[in-house]
This record gives structure tokens, sequence and C-alpha cells, in this order.
């Protein structure tokens, strides 16, 4: 495993295991429980950064989603598109999710587990490798997982804060 894989993999573990924390002991009321009419729960944040990370990282491995090759959409049966990442839902979607805590921690566990199955493999000099030419500058690999890591983790930010909140 190269540095820079190493380095990741501890890092897309570290929002795994804080996924796990931060639903634990809440019921499903309170992960959908909204602060204001229109925030987000943590339910439904902790649902979009891993249904965002679960996406991004198939695609850039070249895999199904563990969303729908794990059957975790039906586990979940959400009345969202299968390849729904919450990304642009108006706040009667948001509403929509309702979850509980085993499911999510559930569905981290195997994101995380897809996620560092392939970061395994990467080398150093993958990261260099162009993604996405359709940005000035072309988007690499090693950008496109820094901001993978970095949604992750304001919305799990979001998902702590809101937590406390309830709590």
């Amino acid at each position: 495993m190269s540095p820079s894989s190493r380095l990741l993999a501890d890092a897309f573990t570290r929002i795994g295991d804080d996924v796990a924390s931060v639903v634990d002991g809440l019921s499903p009321d309170e992960l959908a429980r909204r602060v204001s009419h229109r925030a987000n729960p943590v339910g439904w944040l902790v649902w979009h950064l891993l249904r965002v990370q679960d996406d991004h990282v198939a695609d850039l491995a070249g895999h199904e989603q563990v969303w729908t090759a794990a059957a975790w959409r039906d586990r979940f049966d959400l009345p969202y598109e299968a390849a729904a990442t919450g990304y642009g839902q108006s706040a009667e979607e948001v509403a929509a999710l309702s979850t509980t805590s085993e499911l999510l921690v559930g569905y981290a566990r195997a994101v995380t587990a897809a996620t560092q199955s392939w970061l395994i493999g990467l080398e150093d000099d993958d990261l260099d490798r162009v993604v996405d030419d359709a940005w000035d500058p072309p988007v690499t690999l090693g950008v496109r997982l820094v901001s993978v890591l970095g949604d992750d983790l304001k919305h799990l930010g979001q998902a702590e804060y809101v937590a406390g909140l309830l709590k």
C-alpha cells in the first residue's frame, strides 16, 4: 500500500467510525428531527455523505455502488430514485428519509469497506490521473478523493452539531 493510499484509507476509515459515533443512541425520530423546518436532520446528513462517497468512489473505481450491489437501497426502502445521493433534494424529499442508526452504521461499514478495498491497490502515481477534463484545470483522481473527503467531513460535522442540539 502506497503512503498516499494509506493516508486516504485512514481518513475514510475515520469518517465511517465517526458516523457510528454520531448516530449512536439516536432513535428514528431523533434521526429525522429538524432543528428548523428546512434544516437537514442527522439521519439525512449521514445518509447523504455516505451516498456521495459510495457514488463517487464507485465511479472512480469502475465498480457498482454498494447501494445497489449489496441491496442497501432495498433495506432503506426510500422513495428516491436508485441513483439519488441527496444532491439537490427538496425539503420534502429530505423529510421522506426515515431510517435507523443500525441501517446507517451498516451502510457506513459497507461503504468504508468498499472504499478501503479499492484504495489498497492505488499507487501514488495513480493520484495524478485525470478523471474529469470538463474543469480548468482538469480534475485528477487525488483532487476528486480530497473533494469527497471534504464533503463528507462537512456533512459529518453538521450531523454532529445537530445531534448535539438534540441531546
